[in-house]
């Protein structure tokens, strides 16, 4: 391995771990100000009468996920959807560390459905935009990626 591919890898690492710090602050800070929705349903409703008001779309997964075929045929709609409307588009492994970050319960000893955590919309209200540096990051990240042709860049969030 040359020196060059050494420290460009390091970088690339240290650039992913930056963009995931700063879609776990973006999520708790858009949770707070009641500018996330949750679910693969629910983020298709929203985005069916409000595409204007979403900057980012987290579609999630976990190994377990990768061969719901249901799931993926959601996942090109709503990619689809997204790269039509100018919508920036995360693909996650960590399921349960977005479950972490939200306060979800995955066990709920109620008998209750926890949450679909598997797509996650991130708004942003025109009466008060959210004003975080972490939004601007993962933006700045995704535009990038899309430099590189990399319609939708993955991330690995990992357990806390």
């Amino acid at each position: 391995m040359t020196l060059e591919e050494l420290v460009g890898s390091n970088s690339t690492d240290i650039k992913m771990e930056t963009v995931s710090q700063a879609l776990e602050e973006l999520l708790v800070v858009a949770q707070r100000k009641d500018c996330l929705t949750v679910g693969v349903y629910e983020s298709a409703k929203l985005m069916n009468v409000d595409p204007d008001s979403v900057v980012l779309c987290v579609l999630a997964t976990d190994e377990e996920d990768e061969d719901d075929i249901a799931l993926q045929i959601h996942f090109t709609l709503l990619q689809a959807f997204c790269c039509d409307n100018d919508i920036n588009i995360l693909r996650v492994s960590g399921v349960r560390r977005l479950a972490q970050l939200l306060e979800e319960d995955t066990e709920d000893g109620n008998g209750n459905e926890p949450r679909d955590m598997h797509c996650i919309l991130v708004t942003n209200p025109p009466v008060q935009p959210l004003q975080c540096p972490a939004l601007q990051n993962i933006s700045s990240f995704c535009e990038e990626s899309r430099c590189r042709n990399q319609w939708v860049p993955s991330l690995d969030l990992q357990d806390r």
